[in-house]
C-alpha cells in the first residue's frame, strides 16, 4: 500500500508553515475528495492522508492554501496575490512512500519527491 505525507516550510520566514490549510483529491481513477488538513507547529500533517481504501495507483492533487496562510502571518500581499492556491499534481504508481513537501514564499515555491 502506498503512503503519503507532506510538510510546508515558509522560506521567507525561515520557519515551518503552521496553520496552512491543504486539500487532497484523487483525480484518477475514481475521482474523490480525500480531505482537508491543517499543518501543525512543525509544518506537517499528523493525520493519515491516505486511508488504505483510498491508496490506489493514480493521479492525486494537493492544493496548498498559500494566500490564506500568508495573510494570517500578516504578510503584505496585493489584493490579488501572486500565489493564492498552489496545486501540486502527482502520480502514485507503486506501493512505496510518497512525500510531497512545499517550500513557500509569497512569490515562489518549490516541491520535489521527498522521502
Amino acid at each position: 500500500m502506498a503512503t503519503l505525507s507532506t510538510h510546508v516550510l515558509d522560506t521567507a520566514r525561515g520557519a515551518p508553515a503552521q496553520g496552512l490549510k491543504i486539500t487532497l483529491k484523487r483525480l484518477e481513477p475514481h475521482a474523490k475528495d480525500l480531505g482537508v488538513f491543517t499543518t501543525n507547529a512543525d509544518g506537517r500533517i499528523t493525520e493519515k492522508l491516505l486511508a488504505e481504501d483510498d491508496a490506489l495507483f493514480g493521479v492525486y492533487e494537493i492544493v496548498f492554501q498559500a494566500g490564506e496562510y500568508l495573510r494570517s502571518r500578516e504578510t503584505e500581499l496585493p489584493n490579488y496575490p501572486f500565489l493564492n492556491e498552489v496545486p501540486i499534481r502527482f502520480g502514485i504508481s507503486d506501493d512505496s512512500h510518497y512525500h510531497v513537501p512545499l517550500l513557500l514564499s509569497p512569490y515562489g515555491y518549490s516541491t520535489y519527491r521527498g522521502s
